[in-house]
């Protein structure tokens, strides 16, 4: 199996991912001796709370075909009347097992949640190869289930055996006794050697289930090279990712450049820095920046800005803090108005030339 060839390689846990995928499979810890364990319990809780009245639900329907032996004549009503009053009857003894399928479902919910799939359904070739059929046969999966139906046979037996060894000997008390008496007996002992046998079934259940649990994730482990495959596949290939961001900054530059014509003034420290601002009277509640930039950005906005004659001033403290603090698309932060709105009036200064 491709799983047991590379199973040394599988050292990281299944990720959220991978246990999705398995579910929708229909991938998932089941164990069958847990949902046998309750539908057994299950069923012998009936028999102790409903067995008086199915064997007197039996009686009726032996009565109803003896006291009418001799006398009954076989016509449509009366066929319709006896097989109408037995079906009545039989229901009555069969209603309480209902509650077993009920049993199986919860046990099922209880393990799993809720689960619908339909890949088991799904038509597989594989199925019907007999060199595939073989190697499942004598797979270790296999091998091991053979080997815990071993144990849990010989184990169950050895207790059974303990358990109604000592119900024998009250069968002495029997002779002479009723038939009532005799099933009364029988039932009531039945239900003692399953009290004892009961815990040895619970732990089998459990350790079964345990063991499910544990095969299933050893199944689900992923090599280092699937977790990597996987994460590029949710996160995308990082080299593709960090070309969009490039292509994104870019165009973003180039969005923002192209506002530069529009600003009221830039601002540089000078060589370093470079912040544009828009304001408006009326247009904007306070002044914008359109663009800003350290380096090559911001000897490319000043060369922009002189393109298209709008004033660079220089003033350090203020490029530096504008840089710092402001974002470009939004307003200038409250405690810049002061110094920015004393920039724009000596810019308004030079313009109407005061």
């Amino acid at each position: 199996m491709a799983w047991e060839e590379d199973r040394h390689e599988r050292t990281e846990k299944a990720t959220p991912k991978r246990r999705e995928e398995a579910r929708k499979k229909g991938q998932v810890a089941r164990s069958r001796e847990v949902l046998s364990t309750a539908i057994l319990f299950a069923g012998v809780v009936i028999f102790y709370f409903s067995g008086q009245m199915m064997v007197r639900s039996m009686k009726e329907v032996m009565a109803l075909f003896i006291s009418g032996s001799g006398t009954f004549e076989l016509t449509q009503e009366s066929a319709r009347t006896l097989l109408e009053e037995s079906l009545r009857i039989f229901a009555r003894i069969l209603a309480p097992f209902l509650i077993l399928p009920l049993v199986a479902a919860f046990v099922s919910v209880a393990q799993v949640g809720f689960l619908f799939t339909s890949e088991t359904m799904k038509p597989n070739p594989q199925r019907l190869n007999p060199v595939e059929g073989l190697k499942r046969l004598i797979s270790p999966t296999s091998l091991s289930e053979l080997v815990k139906g071993i144990v849990k046979l010989l184990f169950i037996g050895y207790v059974a055996y303990g358990a109604v060894k000592e119900e024998v000997y009250g069968l002495g008390a029997l002779t002479g006794a009723d038939t009532m008496t005799i099933l009364f007996y029988l039932g009531s002992s039945s239900f003692r050697v399953f009290l004892k046998t009961a815990w040895v079934l619970v732990v089998i259940a459990a350790l079964d289930y345990a063991y499910q649990k544990w095969e299933m994730e050893r199944n689900l482990r992923m090599t280092k090279q699937e977790v990597k495959e996987e994460f590029k596949e949710a996160e995308g290939d990082p080299r593709v990712k960090s070309r969009i961001r490039t292509l994104q900054r870019d165009l973003a530059r180039k969005r923002m450049l192209a506002d530069v014509p529009k600003a009221t003034v830039v601002v540089t420290n000078p060589v370093h820095l470079a912040v544009a601002l828009r304001y408006e009277h009326g247009e904007t509640g306070a002044p914008v920046v359109v663009a800003k930039g350290a380096g090559v950005i911001a000897e490319r906005i000043k060369e922009i800005a002189k393109d298209n004659s709008v004033p660079v001033v220089e003033n350090r403290a203020l490029a530096r803090l504008l840089y710092r603090e402001a974002e470009v698309g939004k307003e200038i932060p409250v405690s810049l108005y002061r110094a920015v709105a004393e920039l724009l009036a000596y810019v308004y200064s030079l313009r109407s030339g005061v």
